[in-house]
């Protein structure tokens, strides 16, 4: 099969959604598919949204590398990702003629936007062959917002990838290390609960080794137990979490999956992570939860897993067990379930 998947998310920043594109398109050529990713590079705009800043492409000139794109790739099928928001996605929906499948990745309550453009959105979506969402908060929106429902298919891991990757050098050590990966200067990723947490444990010896985009400079004036690697690849970030006594991800909202969680489990490595819907959908019981924005309360949660080796063997058997869920070949046979259904709802290929 012949496939295009659009990201619209700049490749060249770390993200959930760039993760699952990429794995998603190795994976469907590991099985034999011919797989083309389109994605912004060069002028992308940051664009605020959800607590987060989206590094997107728009305009003419996207609108012209699009539909280039899309002939010249003869496609069967066209999978988008986040097909409403204002970027190569959506350029590529109101182009695409044929099946096509979008998956919806964010989660949010109401938007005021999104509401404004329903007589926008409405008529693009009507081409969608199939939807899937990554995680039932992403369904929601399906439900409540855009009027239509999804198929539940989660983010995926290479779980051996990261079950096998080797700890850095000199981890672990003796003191306790706490692990945080993500995009630190976002205030919803919680850096500023978990520097707090990490005054309350007042421990000699501990150490915060930190992966992600953010000010190295600030954070470890703020906590001088901070290693800041900066933003990290995969292999590195793998590397990390097997060096770790404890991932901890003090998310205070905003999240609807939370790819590196499934790479911790993946990892082996005991999750602390903040009492959000989606971490515990994602979680389940393999992870110990504590209050979003408490600083004492995530303290006491830290200090309970680091005191006990035994607690935390437990969870790291458990979550190792759990991340096979999220391997790629189960994630990838799901979303070729979906394929399959929406060529045979839509026959035509998704040509210009």
């Amino acid at each position: 099969m012949r496939i295009g998947l659009v990201c619209p998310y700049s490749l060249a920043v770390p993200g959930g959604v760039q993760a699952h594109v990429t794995g998603l398109a190795a994976a469907l050529r590991g099985l034999g598919h011919s797989v083309s990713v389109l994605a912004p590079s060069g002028r992308a705009f940051a664009v605020p949204f959800n607590g987060s800043v989206a590094r997107l492409a728009f305009g003419p000139r996207a609108y012209l590398r699009v539909r280039r794109w899309l002939r010249d790739g003869d496609f069967d099928l066209l999978h988008l990702h986040e097909p409403i928001a204002p970027s190569l996605s959506f350029l590529a929906l109101t182009l695409a003629r044929g099946p096509v499948v979008a998956t919806f990745h964010t989660s949010f309550d109401r938007s005021w936007i999104l509401l404004a453009a329903q007589g926008v959105l409405r008529p693009q979506l009507e081409k969608v062959t199939a939807r899937i969402a990554v995680s039932e908060p992403a369904r929601r929106v399906q439900v409540e917002h855009l009027g239509g429902d999804a198929v539940e298919i989660p983010n995926g891991v290479d779980v051996g990838f990261f079950a096998g990757a080797s700890p850095l050098p000199g981890y672990p050590r003796s003191g306790g290390t706490i692990g945080f990966v993500g995009r630190f200067d976002e205030p919803r990723k919680g850096m500023s609960v978990l520097v707090d947490a990490v005054r309350y444990l007042d421990r000699p010896g501990l150490r915060l080794l930190v992966a992600g985009r953010g000010n190295a400079a600030a954070l470890r004036a703020a906590c001088p137990q901070a290693e800041v690697l900066g933003e990290v690849s995969d292999a590195t970030k793998a590397s990390l979490l097997r060096s770790v006594d404890v991932l901890c991800a003090p998310n205070t909202g905003g999240e609807s999956f939370g790819i590196v969680l499934a790479e911790a489990l993946a990892a082996g490595t005991p999750v602390v992570a903040s009492d959000l819907d989606a971490f515990r959908r994602v979680l389940g019981p393999a992870a110990s939860f504590s209050p979003p924005g408490d600083p004492a309360a995530l303290a006491s949660s830290l200090a309970s897993m680091l005191d006990d080796p035994l607690r935390r063997r437990e969870f790291a058997f458990a979550g190792a067990s759990r991340a096979l869920a999220f391997d790629w070949s189960v994630v990838a046979d799901s979303v070729l379930r979906v394929y399959e259904a929406a060529t045979s709802a839509s026959p035509l290929p998704s040509r210009m």
